[in-house]
């Protein structure tokens, strides 16, 4: 039994010294770090460009849209590729059901197409 404890001993351990480092760099950071809060480093930077305007801009929906498509088809499409080793294995009911997959995002995908999203105008 105090093998047992022993193991939760050493991650308990190991969770307090990483703890403790973690603690110690955010001390010598503050410790070591120059501060002179200027205005100047309190603007905002962009490509050594001095800004001009406000930093509030409107966006349209659409190019959101577009990203969440993308990254949506993007993650569905890295399931194919484990798939493809191993269906083999799995025979027909593996095939049945990338069928029914690539037949949902397909749904997805037309969905997307008759609300007009697909279209950039």
């Amino acid at each position: 039994m105090s093998d047992y404890y022993q193991s939760y001993g050493v991650v308990l351990g190991l969770a307090l010294a990483g703890a403790g480092l973690v603690a110690v760099a955010f001390l010598a950071a503050r410790a070591v770090a120059p501060r002179r809060p200027l205005p100047e480093k309190l603007t905002t930077y962009e490509c050594g460009i001095d800004p001009v305007g406000l930093g509030w801009a409107q966006s349209n929906i659409r190019y959101y849209i577009y990203a969440f498509l993308f990254v949506i088809f993007d993650v569905e499409s890295v399931f194919l590729f484990p798939w493809a080793v191993v269906f083999e294995r799995f025979g027909y009911a593996a095939v049945v059901e990338m069928a029914i997959f690539i037949g949902i995002l397909a749904v997805g995908l037309l969905y997307a197409w008759r609300k007009g999203v697909l279209r950039w105008v």
